[in-house]
């Protein structure tokens, strides 16, 4: 099993020119120090109760085992932390996993990793930072299906005017997500003009992917159900490959196309230099067998179940590459959490990126978030209002 070094050459280039930009851009909290005695008065603004409503997960299953509770311990602010009152929370697949255990986590546990929302408490090391009462910030940390979230500030995103807090929302996870996949995890193995396959592409993540790969300049080709050809028809994709659903879903079928055959016919027989593949059981053999000689197969999401063990030797015809990342190895730092985001929200001022907000449900209706997303009925973005 190749697994390929991890690569940054944009990263490496304009990191500091953009870290530097974005900070400036959003001074109000990444730049000013605040008099002490003017925070402890903002700090006193915003009264956080003892206990909240929140999405809890006490057994690991269905989605029906997520149950709202209204008297959950309101976590406790530590040293460099801040309290988020949320407005929104993300609803993701990795959510999903955690609930039913593939990801094991420690019960009983709130669900969720995504939130917006604004700023209700401050530490004193926050505070230093110039982060306030009120400050409109996105994030990612376990424990968003809640009123209140503990954040660390160094994991803060301002919101920048003129965004949505359900946009800002939106970009946490399957922005940043679908910028390392775009930009970093292929590990440069793709160049601009070449072709990279992505999965689904009409729902969430790689709705953002398929912008930005268009963005670094990759040709694309994309997989899509004729439920959902319409969203992905204005993504901007080279080539779709359009397939049926399977009977009573809204997710598609990938025996119903021959797509390794429609790929070499795009590609000139060929293949394509990078796989994005979120849907997992379904869809590994059909990735590999599309690669490109010395193509990677980026392998990030179990839709369909999670990708069943293989032998090396698979990987041999093409001298391919695999690797299976998450987002946060992608963000180990403050630095590289800005240049990400600093992109993804200037795509969005700029236009060249769209955010799609599918369907947003009440946080009482919790189980049922979770069972339109594993339906595959999104379109976009699924989100709770809290």
């Amino acid at each position: 099993l190749s697994i390929c070094p991890l690569q940054y050459p944009h990263y490496q280039s304009n990191l500091h020119q953009k870290t530097y930009k974005y900070k400036i851009m959003l001074s109000s909290i990444l730049s000013r120090r605040v008099a002490p005695s003017f925070v402890a008065a903002r700090r006193c603004f915003s009264a956080v109760p003892e206990t909240m409503k929140a999405a809890v997960i006490r057994e690991v299953g269905d989605a029906d085992v997520m149950k709202v509770e209204t008297d959950f311990p309101t976590p406790k602010m530590g040293a460099g932390q801040v309290i988020v009152k949320n407005e929104y929370a993300g609803i993701n697949f990795i959510d999903t996993y955690h609930r039913k255990g593939l990801y094991a986590r420690d019960l009983p546990f709130v669900g969720g990793q995504e939130g917006g929302g604004t700023v209700a408490a401050v530490s004193d090391e926050a505070a230093a930072q110039g982060i306030k009462v009120g400050d409109r910030v996105s994030y990612s940390v376990l424990g968003t299906y809640s009123e209140y979230t503990a954040v660390p500030a160094a994991k803060l995103l301002p919101v920048p005017d003129g965004v949505g807090l359900d946009v800002a929302t939106s970009c946490v996870v399957q922005g940043l997500t679908a910028h390392y996949l775009t930009s970093s995890a292929h590990a440069d193995l793709i160049k601009p003009g070449e072709w990279c396959l992505i999965h689904g592409v009409g729902g969430g993540t790689c709705q953002w992917a398929a912008q930005m790969a268009k963005i670094r300049g990759f040709k694309v080709i994309g997989t899509v159900s004729k439920g959902k050809a319409d969203i992905a028809e204005g993504l901007g994709c080279d080539e779709l490959i359009v397939l049926d659903e399977v009977p009573g879903a809204s997710y598609e079928d990938y025996e119903s196309v021959d797509i390794v055959e429609k790929v070499k016919e795009v590609t000139n027989g060929e293949g394509v230099k990078c796989v994005i593949d979120g849907i997992g059981k379904s869809t590994v053999d059909i990735s590999i067998d599309s690669l490109a000689r010395r193509g990677i197969f980026v392998s990030f999401g179990n839709a369909s179940g999670a990708v069943p063990a293989f032998p090396v030797l698979r990987l041999i015809g093409k001298s391919a590459y695999v690797t299976r990342p998450k987002l946060l190895d992608y963000i180990v730092t403050r630095d590289e959490l800005v240049w990400r985001a600093d992109e993804i929200f200037g795509w969005l001022k700029d236009g060249k990126l769209k955010v799609s907000v599918d369907t947003i449900f009440p946080l009482d209706e919790a189980a049922e978030g979770h069972k339109y997303l594993e339906a595959g009925k999104s379109k976009g973005k699924v989100l709770y209002k809290i």
